[in-house]
């Protein structure tokens, strides 16, 4: 090898080590924020039954409790409810079972999620409050309901990842929208930090469409603020690594058909759901208002699982309805 070879492969091998060292200096930075960004805000109880349950409050007023989605805990709900707070609710955001800080027992069923949900409100001595399931979080909002009446004051029901037996396709890991190339971002991203970053990073559409489960032409067309909010969703899934169980959980419930008592749901209720939703909870959302007694449901032709650019649409509509409560 001559010496002009010899001095172009190591200007190659260092242009590669640079940029590995770039690449791997924005993630740092990525994982340090993130990290930080879930450093504060948030607290812990011991549960006799499930272990520690992590959580968050905000606001005052009329309480409601949210369960979150699919990738989420706390800082995901903290990240959203502005709105609420604004309009004047307190808002009680657990990280769900497996999710951050919150231990992941044994049996991480959305039945005993509700039961968790239960201790918490006993240690924050509040007895009846309104609750919110948002995607994988509305089953153990929906077991709450059936399994504590008295202490239910109103259901609100977001995109409801819920394959619920009686008519629903199981929806992670068998969409027929997505191609296989997202399922595979999808699953081999799971409980890797780089690996879902280099996703953002390098692919942002693909991992809109395969994480978001939205169309990324709605999310282009849409205003800057709904981008913007459409992007921060997918950022602050980060560290993934510290919500593999929890997605795990989920990915497992949202696909077994569930066998609910939801016609012993007498509390008023309200369901919103989006035609264009890649996770399908469009049929989920309609059998689920068909079998509560006096449910409302509420659906858009397009915005994907997050609603893209009805956001001010849904918080006015979950406003509106919770007040008719008070």
């Amino acid at each position: 090898m001559g010496t002009g070879s010899r001095v172009l492969l190591g200007f190659l091998a260092g242009v590669v080590a640079v940029g590995g060292l770039v690449v791997w200096a924005g993630y740092s930075r990525a994982v340090a924020a993130a990290r930080e960004r879930l450093s504060h805000g948030s607290q812990v109880i011991a549960s006799a039954r499930f272990g520690q349950i992590e959580f968050a409050t905000m606001g005052a007023g009329t309480s409601l409790l949210v369960s979150h989605g699919a990738g989420g805990g706390f800082d995901q709900v903290a990240a959203a409810v502005g709105p609420m707070v604004a309009a004047g609710f307190q808002i009680i955001a657990p990280s769900r079972f497996g999710y951050l800080r919150s231990a992941n027992p044994s049996d991480p069923s959305p039945a005993n999620q509700a039961d968790a949900y239960a201790e918490l409100l006993d240690s924050l001595r509040l007895e009846r409050v309104s609750v919110m399931g948002i995607s994988a979080g509305a089953l153990a909002a929906l077991e709450f309901a059936i399994r504590y009446p008295a202490r239910c004051r109103s259901l609100v029901i977001l995109v409801p990842a819920a394959t619920v037996a009686g008519g629903a396709t199981p929806i992670p890991g068998g969409l027929p929208e997505q191609s296989r190339l997202a399922k595979a971002v999808v699953s081999r991203v799971v409980g890797s930090d780089l690996l879902y970053w280099i996703g953002l990073t390098l692919a942002p559409d693909r991992m809109i469409r395969a994480v978001l489960a939205t169309d990324p032409k709605v999310v282009a067309r849409a205003s800057p603020s709904e981008r913007q909010r459409a992007l921060t969703i997918l950022r602050n899934v980060l560290p993934m690594s510290e919500r593999q169980q929890g997605l795990q959980n989920d990915a497992h419930y949202a696909s077994t058909p569930q066998s609910l008592a939801l016609e012993q749901i007498r509390v008023p209720t309200l369901l919103i759901s989006l035609e264009d939703d890649f996770y399908r909870t469009f049929e989920p959302a309609k059998i689920i208002a068909a079998r509560i007694p006096g449910a409302r449901l509420v659906t858009y032709p397009t915005g994907g699982h997050v609603w893209v650019g009805h956001d001010p649409e849904v918080f006015a509509e979950v406003v509106g309805f919770l007040r008719t409560q008070d």
